[in-house]
């Protein structure tokens, strides 16, 4: 199964075939962007929530890449302070998924449907998406991209999340810590894979170049960007689409060129690690 994660792992990285349309949420009264194939019925979808003092269009390349794979993202573009609510952004990752299941999308030739959503986030928006998951049946997946810590608590949260996870940790130490992501991972209720990318942290994700310039947080990542956008595509059409082809994706212990899985012992080391 790890050879098929890392033999897809490379194409799913690249940009899908659908066509893409953007278009906003503001319509219904929830600021935000909506990344949607072009057409399609049943269509997968995720909210995405943001890192902490980003807005969403710091992401535009990571939700046009979903949609181009079949997958349809809603991401409010809310509690962007300095001193935001986790919980309320949490609730906007839920508005976000209603609003998107009830309309058709784009030009009217795409729809979603209800049985094959999820929720994915990048830091502060990682631990949202874990608080949004804890305790729904009906969230089919989750993602959550170096989680930082929440009020309430997404390890506490996490022990709640009854689907499949997808958590990526930093690969590398970094001189500041946000979040415990190997902790929400062994908190997990549901299966769960944790997995870290050589040399990738949760600063360089985001597109923001300026802001990274500023504050001294260095480039995106640009090669981490891309596996970790792998990753999640093919983790996401595997829960919410079903497709077996993707499988491996969801193996616990799969690996790839760059990518290192942990489990077990190895995963509860690296979460008192960050504890200490």
């Amino acid at each position: 199964m790890a050879s098929d994660l890392k033999k897809n792992l490379t194409r799913l990285s690249k940009r899908g075939p659908h066509r893409v349309l953007v278009g906003d949420l503001d319509y219904a009264g929830l600021p935000g962007k909506v990344y949607t194939p072009a057409e399609g019925n049943a269509l997968p979808a995720v909210a995405f929530g943001h890192d902490w003092m980003t807005s969403v269009d710091k992401y535009h390349a990571t939700l046009r890449h979903l949609a181009s794979w079949g997958i349809v993202v809603a991401a409010p573009n809310t509690e962007t302070g300095i001193n935001p609510n986790h919980a309320g952004f949490a609730q906007d990752l839920t508005s976000a998924l209603q609003i998107v299941t009830g309309v058709k999308l784009g030009e009217g030739k795409a729809t979603v449907s209800p049985g094959k959503i999820g929720v994915v986030g990048h830091g502060m928006g990682g631990g949202a998406a874990v608080l949004s998951a804890a305790g729904r049946n009906k969230i089919k997946a989750c993602v959550a991209l170096y989680p930082a810590a929440t009020t309430p608590s997404e390890e506490a949260a996490a022990s709640a999340v009854s689907c499949p996870g997808l958590i990526l940790g930093a690969g590398e130490d970094t001189l500041v810590d946000s979040g415990n992501p190997a902790a929400v991972a062994e908190a997990w209720k549901g299966e769960v894979c944790y997995r870290e990318i050589d040399k990738a942290t949760q600063f360089g994700f985001s597109e923001a170049l300026g802001a990274k310039l500023v504050l001294g947080l260095g480039l995106p990542q640009y090669g981490a960007i891309e596996i970790a956008r792998g990753l999640m595509t093919g983790f996401l059409l595997a829960t919410l689409e079903g497709e077996r082809k993707y499988k491996a994706f969801t193996d616990p212990e799969a690996e790839a060129k760059k990518v290192t899985s942990l489990t077990g012992e190895q995963l509860h080391e690296r979460a008192t690690r960050y504890r200490a």
